[in-house]
């Protein structure tokens, strides 16, 4: 048994708290994979239950982050030893699970990934739940035909972290990116990142009619609403809308004119309960050809563990940029 410190949440008959406790191992949610941790992120997610904004936990206590990669220290599975590096994002942490805001976390090995040689764990929590789900989303898509020559690839929310890393991962694999922000004085930073063409959702002119001119390609939407439902009329024959967000709206109001006439698909990203074989090859890609090439400068900030919580306020109120490490261990 080993003390350590961890951002525990509670929500009892006194209320939500959250705050930097000391507990030890012992009290962990069960698993076979007992790790060192090392670095976590900042999701959105992670802020709305820290905060108490968002019923994200199904249990009480438990510690946040839903991201985290470090080293293994024992393992009751002889998929892991002691010394290996790993990571888990998803996969029911800071929902049912300790999650990767503590010095130790014990992880189900059904949902422990070792670590790719080419990524260290600093790249992948920069990568984290953002980037692999961008890299899902253009996973299937590409399982569903997309391809570069269908034309550009939209991408809304594209200051936000999954918008970024798509930008990244996207131009990477050979697509033309068209980032859609409500930030403009942000968009010589995405071009900077992989952005060919940067528009103002606030300038976006959608005509309303259940078809338009096809002028994308597919579409990687984090918004939802009236902004997807403006696009999914432009996108090309057989090209596909990957739906991961809804920063606007979740409701969802069109017509099926672009499904029946065109065969645009529409493809649900759920990245939290991905099935093993799908994860594991999404981190292949990750590690390889999808590499995101911009990291660093997409990692804006970074904090210690006992200042995780002062960055939760501006990311619900839209005021984050980037991406967030959490430093776990020095």
């Amino acid at each position: 048994m080993t003390s350590f410190r961890a951002f525990r949440i509670h929500q009892d008959g006194a209320g939500h708290r959250a705050g930097i406790e000391t507990m030890d191992t012992d009290s962990l949610s069960p698993g076979e994979v007992l790790v060192r941790a090392e670095w976590s992120s900042v999701n959105y997610k992670d802020a709305l239950a820290g905060t108490g904004k968002g019923k994200i936990l199904r249990t009480y206590p438990l510690n946040g982050g839903i991201d985290v990669a470090g080293t293994v220290v024992a393992s009751s599975d002889p998929a892991f030893r002691e010394g290996d590096k790993v990571l888990a994002t998803g996969s029911g942490l800071s929902e049912t699970l300790d999650g990767g805001y503590g010095e130790y976390v014990r992880l189900p090995a059904a949902w422990t990934v070792a670590l790719p040689a080419t990524l260290t764990t600093r790249e992948a929590m920069i990568i984290g739940t953002a980037g692999f789900t961008a890299a899902l989303a253009l996973l299937r898509m590409t399982e569903n035909r997309q391809t570069p020559s269908l034309g550009p690839i939209a991408i809304t929310g594209a200051t936000g972290g999954v918008g970024m890393l798509g930008i990244d991962i996207f131009s990477g694999a050979g697509y033309e990116v068209h980032a859609i922000s409500g930030k403009p004085d942000r968009f010589d930073f995405l071009r900077r990142i992989g952005a060919t063409t940067c528009v103002d959702r606030h300038q976006l002119a959608f005509s309303g009619k259940p078809m338009e001119s096809a002028r994308y390609g597919g579409l990687l939407d984090n918004v939802g609403g009236a902004t997807l439902a403006g696009f999914l009329p432009a996108i090309a024959p057989y090209g596909n809308a990957a739906i991961c967000g809804l920063a606007g709206s979740p409701a969802l109001e069109t017509t099926v004119m672009p499904f029946i006439i065109r065969g645009v698909s529409v493809l649900g990203i759920a990245s939290a309960g991905t099935a093993r074989d799908v994860r594991d090859e999404v981190w292949k890609r990750l590690s390889s050809e999808w590499k995101p090439r911009h990291l660093d400068t997409i990692c804006t900030k970074e904090v210690a563990l006992e200042d995780v919580a002062g960055v939760f306020g501006a990311m619900l109120e839209g005021g984050s940029f980037g991406r967030t490490l959490v430093r776990i261990t020095s």
